[in-house]
């Protein structure tokens, strides 16, 4: 494989990990069967065997963690940020 190939080779994973954390049905779909999913999408066999080797929950962290920034939530803020302002509500 050249470099050009190698280039389009990331490129392409790097497109299919973009498009899992924005598209909840292809996140489904994923996690359901990871190489298959990645098949479909065109990749070669060693992005199949990579993305079947992810930390499937660490991508769903990340996916919601997006959803959440995309939809301008902020995440609850710890307790202790809460008692802080009680000694000094300023």
């Amino acid at each position: 494989m050249n470099d050009g190939d190698l280039a389009t080779s990331a490129a392409a994973y790097e497109a299919f990990l973009a498009h899992l954390y924005v598209d909840a049905a292809a996140l489904a779909r994923f996690l359901a069967d990871p190489r298959a999913e990645a098949h479909r999408a065109g990749l070669g066999a060693d992005e199949c065997q990579a993305l079947a080797a992810l930390d499937l929950e660490a991508l769903e962290m990340a996916a919601r963690g997006f959803a959440i920034k995309r939809a301008g939530q902020r995440p609850a803020r710890p307790r202790i940020a809460r008692w802080w302002r009680c000694l000094w509500p300023f």
